[in-house]
């Protein structure tokens, strides 16, 4: 029996090692904006969720995901700069009622395929110890599947215990405390996902700065691999 047991072991320890480098390499393909905002690029497709207080010749959007109502999160000024005819909006039905042109609409739970390898399910993102983006509201996260990289973008939240169930490799977290949660509960919430890499999110704009970025990434050491993104 221990003859087996060491190279199961062995391959695990190599199977987990590829996903993490895989999932190294869609970080190099993934921009934050600053505050929530993203660019993900995935072969030829071009994803932003939640465009806020983007520069002007950014690259146009195949993919608008909307997290929910908000002005920093559904800015009608900054989707403009990225979209174009044949831009597919994702999003909840309060912030895609400001836009023409391709529309899904969707509620937590929601499943959307877009072409063959991209999948984007609608998560919850709520809080729990304030009022400002409550759960009866029905606003959103999301987690895409890219080729099978999986990344969380959180959306707006707090720490929330449907957090314990997903299975991801990169988790783009809020930090700032005040809407969303603070570093510390930023921290619990990657120990529930685990995820190979977290990204803090939700800071140096309107609230939060980057001290809550480094306190989240010296609260993981040793735990989750934490990349604090520059503001492209």
């Amino acid at each position: 029996m221990k003859k087996l047991f060491l190279p199961i072991l062995l391959i695990l320890f190599l199977f987990n090692k590829s996903y993490s480098k895989e999932a190294m390499t869609m970080v190099d393909n993934i921009y934050w904006l600053g505050h929530d905002a993203f660019k993900i690029k995935y072969g030829s497709k071009i994803i932003y969720i939640d465009p806020f207080k983007i520069k002007e010749g950014e690259e146009k959007a195949d993919i608008i995901l909307l997290t929910h109502p908000h002005f920093d999160h559904t800015s009608e000024e900054d989707v403009k700069k990225v979209m174009k005819e044949n831009t597919l909006f994702i999003g909840v039905e309060e912030s895609l009622a400001k836009f023409k042109g391709q529309k899904k609409v969707v509620n937590v739970g929601d499943k959307i395929k877009v072409e063959d390898k991209i999948e984007i399910t609608a998560v919850p993102a709520y809080n729990v110890n304030k009022k400002f983006h409550p759960k009866s509201n029905g606003w959103v996260g999301y987690i895409l599947d890219l080729g099978g990289v999986k990344i969380y973008h959180a959306g707006d939240t707090d720490r929330i215990p449907e957090m314990k169930d997903f299975n991801v490799n990169i988790a783009l977290l809020p930090v700032s405390g005040t809407y969303v949660m603070t570093s510390d509960e930023a921290v619990q919430s990657a120990l529930d996902i685990m995820p190979d890499i977290a990204i803090p999110m939700h800071y140096g704009s309107i609230v939060g700065s980057e001290q809550d970025a480094l306190n989240f990434k010296k609260a993981l050491e040793g735990k989750v691999n934490v990349i604090i993104k520059e503001k492209k």
